[in-house]
Order: structure tokens, then sequence, then C-alpha cells
């Protein structure tokens, strides 16, 4: 399974979300999703997720929090391990990301963006500060979610 991160900048109650409008062969094309990215040789999750927010929007994260573990299932290809983290102190300048816009985007307005339906699920225990650390399991049938368990446990959906 390859292995993946995803983070939530956050700041005056919006979140840093990406846009992917950028690459080619994109499974995210057109979604609005976190910042993060595939973990390099020999990473552990947290230097993958501080490299790719660097990588992606320029910003040095300085204090995160490991949120969850997220594990993803689409038909037939390869199992996906994604690596949940939130953010909520960075230095830096923020720049133009070479896969999309970057857009700080109000909290209570992500609902109305066009994204996977399982994302919906996770930014619900994101926004929750006080959410302890979770397993998510999402299985989908081509861009449907067709089953979400959350700590071993079946959600309706």
């Amino acid at each position: 399974m390859k292995q993946t991160t995803l983070c939530y900048l956050e700041k005056d109650g919006q979140y840093l979300m990406l846009h992917r409008t950028k690459k080619k062969n994109d499974i995210n094309h057109d979604k609005w999703i976190g910042v993060g990215g595939k973990f390099e040789l020999n990473e552990t999750p947290e230097q993958c997720m501080l490299r790719e927010v660097w990588e992606e929007t320029g910003f040095t994260v300085t204090k995160w929090k490991y949120r969850g573990i997220v594990t993803f299932y689409l038909d037939d290809l390869e199992g996906e391990v994604m690596h949940l983290f939130s953010c909520l102190e960075w230095c830096g300048t923020q720049k133009e990301c070479d896969e999309g816009d970057l857009v700080w985007i109000e909290k209570n307005k992500l609902a109305e963006l066009p994204m996977w339906e399982g994302d919906a699920i996770f930014l619900k225990l994101v926004n929750n500060i006080d959410e302890p650390f979770f397993e998510l399991k999402l299985v989908y049938h081509g861009e449907k979610l067709i089953s979400a368990e959350k700590d071993g446990v079946s959600l309706h959906i």
C-alpha cells in the first residue's frame, strides 16, 4: 500500500485548501483537498508532512497534531494509507503551488466544494480539535463512497 500525508493548516476559521487543477492524470483533478503527498524513501509520517507542506505552500510547520490514519480502497487500484495532520502554527511566505491553486476557505463553506465524499467525514473529525486519534477506512467504487468505518465501526453514509 502506498503511504501519504494530508495536512490542514488552519487560521481565523479557515483551512488552506488546494484546488487540484494543474497535474495531468491526477486522481484528485478538480477536487479540493488539504496539502500533502507521497512518502519518500525512509520518511516518517511527520517528515513527509513537513516536506510536503513546505514544497506545496512555502510554509514551515512549527506546531502540528497527528490526527488519524485514513485507509482508502478504490476499485482495483492499490490501497492508500494516509496520515492526517492539522497545523495551527507555521512560518514563511505562501508561494504558488505547481499542483493547483491554494485558497483559504471558511470551514463552514467546505461542504460546497467538489471533494471526495469521505473527506467530509474526516474533515468533521479534524474540525473537533478534541477528537482523539482515529482510524478511518473508506471504500470507493469510482467516485462513490460505498462504505466507511471509524475505529472498526461501520458508519451510515
